[in-house]
């Protein structure tokens, strides 16, 4: 893993991704605090709007940014979506300082399609430069970054608004989409590939004919939506386990969010250090079956300090199953249609966190908070079926067998 350390290209991509998790962060919390303060927290429709603009772009844009991502070159779209971003940013300053507060609502609807093109060529580009026995090291370095801004970045967000408002928050994100194109100017050149002479369209059904005829990638796409539907079960209803389980007032629920965290980036620092020695099949599984037990565990738990070492043990598992996951997508598809089939399986992911999401509180309602969590881990036990046949080892031709010549 010494080797990844010195990789430039890796390095830059790492920090570029940092710095763009932490304008995320700062926009989520300023624009969240700002609309508030504007509505005086009596407009809920308000406050939910933000989340409805923000993951809108994932079904809407995600499969075609991730066509286009693959047609485009990935540097070149990194740095042209860094500059977009900071331009919007302009823009809705400008738009703001005459009044109109709702423009904020755009900078969440431009940073989330962005980011639809961005992140499939910001994987292209760590697939193309770091070599093979050290991907599932550095897509673990990368859940793990991501994993420390679910605790450093609502302290980090909330710091800067409540310290100097939100101009100083929208200037502080023209800082990072300015520092971020500048590293990732120096990135090796994009290599000059010949035009396919294809349609978008026919880029699109490319991509699909090369999920669906892969078995393993349609496995692994099962696998994904299990973990989503799980997640999505049990997400809205953790303020419960706080106030209901364990009778305790709801501020005591950051405890669990930030212990999740923490465990989501231990998880990660471990499976970055261990994970490319362990057999991925067998690794996926366990993971499953022990974010299934510490799930129950949870919903089980009478006692504080037992609920936030059961969600602690969950989160390390959920990390090595996001890292197994990721590492896939890495490593065993062919570099050309990476972007597509992230953006086909990424809305599958986010489709299935939703569909828990709206189900959850009508099953918590006509049965019980403890039999929607053993149902949240049930679903991942069934999860464990697909990810045994799922085929980690082989020559990549195994997976690209789907398309058609």
């Amino acid at each position: 893993m010494t080797n990844l350390f010195r990789n430039k290209a890796f390095l830059i991509v790492t920090s570029s991704d940092i710095l763009q998790n932490l304008a995320i962060w700062i926009r989520n919390m300023a624009i969240l605090y700002f609309i508030m303060e504007q509505t005086k927290g009596e407009d809920p429709i308000a406050i939910s709007l933000i989340t409805v603009i923000e993951y809108l772009p994932i079904f809407v844009f995600s499969f075609i940014g991730g066509a286009l991502a693959d047609r485009w070159k990935p540097k070149r779209t990194m740095i042209c979506g860094d500059i977009l971003s900071f331009l919007s940013i302009i823009a809705i300053i400008v738009v703001l300082n005459s009044g109109y507060w709702k423009v904020l609502y755009a900078a969440t609807f431009v940073s989330s399609i962005v980011s639809q093109f961005a992140q499939p060529s910001s994987v292209k580009i760590v697939r193309r430069n770091v070599e093979e026995e050290n991907v599932q090291a550095a897509v673990a370095i990368t859940q793990s970054s991501q994993s420390l801004f679910l605790i450093l970045g609502p302290i980090i967000g909330t710091f800067i608004y409540t310290s100097f408002g939100i101009d100083m928050s929208l200037y502080s994100l023209l800082v990072l989409f300015l520092v971020s194109p500048i590293l990732l100017s120096f990135l090796p050149k994009d290599p000059d590939h010949e035009a396919s002479g294809s349609t978008l369209i026919s880029d699109i059904k490319e991509g699909w004919r090369y999920v669906t005829g892969s078995s393993s990638l349609r496995l692994l796409a099962l696998v994904f939506g299990f973990v989503g539907l799980s997640s999505g079960l049990i997400q809205p209803l953790e303020i419960f386990i706080i106030t209901e389980r364990l009778g305790l007032e709801q501020t005591h629920l950051q405890f669990l969010s930030g212990v999740s965290g923490a465990g989501l980036l231990v998880g990660g620092g471990i499976a970055a250090t261990i994970s490319s020695k362990l057999n991925q099949n067998v690794t996926l599984v366990v993971s499953l079956i022990c974010l299934g037990l510490a799930t129950v565990g949870e919903a089980l738990s009478g006692w504080l300090w037992l609920t936030l070492l059961f969600s602690f043990l969950g989160s390390i598992s959920l990390a090595f199953t996001n890292v197994v996951i990721s590492t896939f997508l890495v490593s065993r598809i062919d570099e050309h249609l990476i972007g597509r089939v992230n953006g086909l399986i990424t809305p599958l992911f986010m489709g299935a966190i939703l569909i828990g999401s709206t189900l959850s509180g009508v099953l918590m309602n006509s049965t019980s908070l403890l039999t929607v969590y053993v149902l949240s881990a049930f679903v991942l036990f069934i999860g464990v079926l697909p990810g045994l046949r799922i085929q980690f080892q082989g020559p990549r031709q195994q997976v690209s067998s789907g398309i058609a010549k």
